[in-house]
This record gives structure tokens, sequence and C-alpha cells, in this order.
């Protein structure tokens, strides 16, 4: 054999052709910003105590290994080439955002929806979570083991040793400020003591303010009617049951549906299990948490209108089992219940039940599906279902629960319809108001009675059209006409948030005449204010309610009695229960039976009924 031969069986293979193939925990990553995924990346031993399903890691991605932020969503070891896969950096959470069983309702959900499912974490988890607002790190010291059982053996100056003293007795580390005024001393003796290594800091994250639980008074137990008591025999059964099972209840307005899910969510507690209620809007939030409070000690609420500290603080509690019942709007269906045994939903069949914007979700489908993965039951309440509920209990998919009469025999509220149209030639109604329902809220008023005018269109004036060339102020993305706003004299697009100052002549052919059309909360508000000057007056809406509390204090001077007349949109139409309450008016009543949507007139008909 030639050397030129030796030379070429004898040489060091190159990199490239060395085979380093051997046994990896590889975990698999979903990016929040990335429609695609997931992607491979290696756990460095150092970091294997730390990665698991549902922790936020930092990982390099591309030629550049930018550092992105993605959810760890599956784990497994496999064998793999070191030069092939880059590894984990560091890991974000203390602990799991989101645990095995919410993991797997996530992935349905972007399987079902078609939504990547970063984007579909990001929406489950909420901001404030990841950002763990309103707390901060905070440096704790404490006295090793070793060093608390020789303390008497160590020789210190006499500052040094009481400050060790006071440390070592206490029942948990402490700041430095509170050591500092325990022991009398400044920071320097605990400087020194840091520097021996007889005093240790452990850095850990608290809460920077105290958020504060409302106590609410005992409300004592109500007596079931037959049609309560065979309700609660049919919820309980499914309880005990330990399957899934989805059962409609169908009561009118008054039946006693609240007080069925409180006994239902009782028993569930008996035996160490968490509840999640449901509500449709924030604005009935206060009132169902209020009740629930007066019946459970340890009571959770979660909605989008909470401060971001106070929602990482309601979080928290959920995760470490320090409440039994959740009460919120369609987020609180992804509450991190450790042990969940019921889910009910009041007012099932509404529409804010429905998320527009990424990750869209239905939060009943999404509660149906949770259900079925959890194996508990799903409540939904309603007295005007919706047809896709109707048709599955009518099909025997859910069991039906009928509760067609009102506690204690209570009639129903007498109902008149006003024709529009005869007011109109008779000339007797000018504005929004007609004379009917103008003669009876006067006549309510003058009885000490409250009032409730719904009109489920926000803004001042619904059009701006040219009477001269007929053109009309239109998003110019959405094709809609913009909804004029006389506070800010604006003009909104109320599906995208588009927004332009409201026009004084056309923007089209130049007409100065251009003609505001149209009904809105507002200019309600406006009528309601120049009919009735001596009588306060509050409108709710979207646009009056954006601050946190801001519905809790509207209600609240309702029910005191400090405001006579209660305006708004769709947020006040149900499930509010105001005992002075003698006489609501639907405004236009048809005009939501004429919107191009095949739902038009299943809406009215939940909207009025």
């Amino acid at each position: 054999m030639s050397s030129m031969q030796q030379d070429l069986f004898n040489r060091e293979p190159d990199p490239w052709e060395l085979d380093d193939t051997s046994e990896r925990l590889v975990a698999q990553v979903v990016f929040a910003e990335a429609p695609f995924g997931p992607f491979d990346y290696a756990v460095p031993d150092a970091l294997r105590p730390l990665v698991e399903l549902g922790r936020r890691v930092r990982v390099p991605l591309g030629r550049g290994d930018r550092p992105m932020t993605a959810y760890v969503v599956r784990l497994e070891n496999r064998m793999a080439r070191s030069d092939r896969l880059k590894d984990i950096q560091s890991v974000l959470d203390d602990a799991a955002l989101v645990g095995p069983p919410m993991l797997r309702l996530t992935e349905w959900m972007a399987d079902y929806y078609l939504c990547p499912l970063g984007q579909v974490l990001e929406g489950v988890v909420p901001a404030s979570v990841r950002g763990q607002a309103g707390t901060r790190e905070r440096m704790f010291l404490s006295v090793p083991t070793n060093v608390a059982a020789r303390l008497t053996q160590l020789k210190l100056p006499p500052k040094q040793a009481h400050i060790l003293k006071v440390l070592a007795g206490s029942p948990r580390p402490m700041l430095m400020p509170e050591l500092m005024l325990a022991a009398g001393c400044t920071a320097g003796p605990i400087k020194q003591l840091r520097e021996k290594k007889l005093v240790v800091e452990q850095s850990k994250r608290v809460n920077t303010t105290e958020l504060a639980q409302t106590v609410e008074d005992r409300e004592a137990h109500l007596d079931l009617n037959e049609d309560q008591q065979q309700a609660l025999r049919t919820i309980l059964a499914m309880i005990d049951s330990g399957q899934h099972h989805t059962a409609l209840m169908h009561g009118v307005t008054g039946s006693g549906k609240t007080e069925v899910y409180i006994r239902a969510i009782e028993h569930v507690i008996s035996f160490g299990r968490q509840a999640i209620v449901l509500v449709p809007e924030i604005s009935l939030t206060p009132q169902t948490v209020k009740r629930f409070r007066s019946r459970f000690d340890r009571v959770a609420v979660l909605h989008s209108h909470l401060s971001p500290a106070d929602r990482h603080w309601q979080w928290r509690r959920i995760v470490d089992r320090e409440v039994d019942v959740i009460v919120g709007a369609r987020s609180a269906v992804f509450a991190p219940t450790p042990q969940l045994g019921l889910i009910v939903i009041d007012e099932e069949h509404d529409g804010s039940f429905k998320q527009d914007s990424p990750p869209r979700y239905h939060a009943r489908e999404v509660a149906r599906r949770r259900a079925q993965m959890e194996s508990v039951p799903l409540v939904l309440g309603s007295a005007t279902p919706s047809l896709e509920s109707w048709l599955a209990a009518q099909r025997g998919e859910y069991q039906l629960v009928d509760m067609p009469r009102r506690v204690s025999q209570r009639p129903l509220p007498h109902v008149g319809t006003v024709d529009l149209r005869d007011e109109f030639h008779s000339r007797q109604t000018r504005g929004a108001i007609a004379r009917p329902l103008h003669q009876a809220i006067h006549q309510t008023l003058k009885e000490d009675g409250q009032v409730i005018l719904l009109l489920n269109r926000r803004g001042f004036a619904t059009a701006i059209q040219c009477p001269a060339c007929g053109h009309v102020v239109k998003c110019p993305d959405c094709d809609l006409a913009l909804t004029h706003h006389h506070v800010g004299e604006k003009a909104v697009c109320h599906y995208c948030d588009y927004e332009i100052k409201a026009p004084d002549k056309c923007p089209d052919c130049g007409f100065d005449g251009i003609r505001y059309s149209g009904l809105g909360t507002q200019k309600l508000e406006a009528e309601v204010r120049a009919r009735f000057p001596n009588v306060s007056c509050l409108r709710m809406d979207s646009d009056t309610m954006q601050k946190p509390g801001s519905h809790e204090e509207a209600l609240a001077k309702f029910r005191r009695g400090e405001v006579k007349i209660l305006l708004g949109t769709q947020m006040i139409a149900k499930g509010l229960d105001f005992p002075n309450v003698t006489l609501v008016g639907v405004i236009n009543a048809d005009t939501a039976l004429h919107f191009p949507d095949f739902r038009a007139s299943e809406r009215t008909f939940q909207l009025v009924t």
C-alpha cells in the first residue's frame, strides 16, 4: 500500500464526518409572534430541573440567533446530533403558566379555530400574569441552618451577635428594612455579616400592594320551590356521576336559576373541588359576585376591567387553591383551577361570550370542551336559549331542565307595544321617547320608582349623510357607516375603532349642510335630561364604562337610589336585579331586526324578552 493510500485511511476525520448522535432531552416550543411551529430545542443539563410544559423559555431563533420568548409545549428524550439543535438559553417563569389540562385545551382551540398555538397561549394567560404585575423582586435575609446551630460559639461584636439572634429567631426570612427596625441597627453590620457568610440573601417576588377582599353580609338559604328542587336533583346527579354531562336550564326570568347554581356549587365544594361561573356582561359581574360572596367565603373575580395587579393577584389565588368559586366574563373560562368540579354559564345565549379579536373563540364552546376533557358537568342557563343549545336539548345531546314558573308565584310583568307610525301621524311624539312612554316615566318618577331605558346603539347619531349628493361617511376599512359621538365631536367605526373628526361639510361634494341622523345613547341621554331636567340620569355603555370599577360604581349609585333613570346598551338589558325598578322602556325595539345578520331576529327576541 502506498504512503498516499495509508494517509487516506489513517487521517483524522473532518468535523462534519463525526457522528455525535446521542440521546438528548428535546423541548418543542411555539412562539406567540410566529404563525408556524413548533420548533425543537435541546435542553441543557443545567436547565433540566427548570424546563417543564407550560413554562416560557428564552431561545435563539434564526441565523442571527435573535433571542425570542417561547412556550414549551412538549418534552421528549430522543436521539439527536448536538450540531443540529440549538440550546434553550434560560427559563423565564418560576412555575408553569398553563398546566397539562389547559395545554390540551389550547391545542384543541388552535386546531378548531385555526389559530397559531402560541397566539392561543398568549390569549389564555393574561399579560398581567406573564408580567407578574403588582409584584417586584425583593431580597430576603436569613441565617443558614449550620450557623443558627452554633450561634453561642461565634465570637462576634455585640451588635452583629444581636442582629444574628433577631434574624435566627424570626419565623420567616426578613427584608433589610424589617431587620434594621427589629434589631435597631444600620445597614453596616448586616453587610459585614453577609460578607462573613453568616447571613444569606434570597431573591423572592412579592406583592407591592395589598388588595382588599370585599366581605358581604351573609345571605340565608332560600326555600326552593318544586321546579328548583327538580332542577337541583338533576344537576347533583350529574355531579355525582363523575362524568361529563351538559344541562340546559331553561327558566323564565325570576325563576330562581341562580339559587340552583349556588346549591350545586355548595355540593361541589363539599368534596374539595372548584366551580367556574361565567356571566356575559362585565356589568353583571359585581351583582353576581355580591350574591356569591354572601354565600361563599372564597370567591375570585376575573374580567378585563380589573387592574393588572388585581388580575394577577386573583390568578395566583386560584392557582394556590385559595378560591372555591371563580366568577367572571368569557376569559374566566381559562381560570387555572387545579380541581375543577363544575362550570356554569349564565345567559348562555349572549353574543358577548364570543371573542372577535385573535385568538377568536366562543366561551360556551370552549367551556363545553374543557368540561369534556376534565369530566365535569356543564350547566347552561337562559330564559331565551340559543338555537344551537335548544336544538341539542331537543336531540337529547343536552339534558333539558325546565323552570317555567317564577319564584313565590310572582306574576310576569305587563308588556305594552307602542306603534310609532300612529304616533307619527298624530304628531304627538317628537324625539325618541313616545308619548305613552313619556307618561309612564312621569308616573313612575311621581311614585318614587326607578326607570331603565334600553337602546342598543351607542353614540349620538348613527349615520352621517349629505342631503345634496347622498354621500354617507363610512369607514374606509369596513365600509360601515361611521357613528357620530357628541363627546369629542368625532365619527367612529364601532367595528374596528377607526376614528376621524366629525365633518361639518360633505367630504365628497363640499356641501355645508351635512345631516346627522339616527339615534344613539348619547342623543337619548340628551333628550331624557331635556324632558326631565330635575331627575338624576346615568348612561351606561362602553364609552362611559371604561375605567376599572366604573360598572360597580354606576350600579351602586342606581341601587342606592341616587340615580332615577338608567339608560344604556345591552349591558343593562339582562340579569340585573333592582327591586325599585317598576318601568323598563325599549327604544326602537325593532331596529335590530333589520341588521344584515342571519341571527337578527333571534338576538332581538333574546334581548327584549
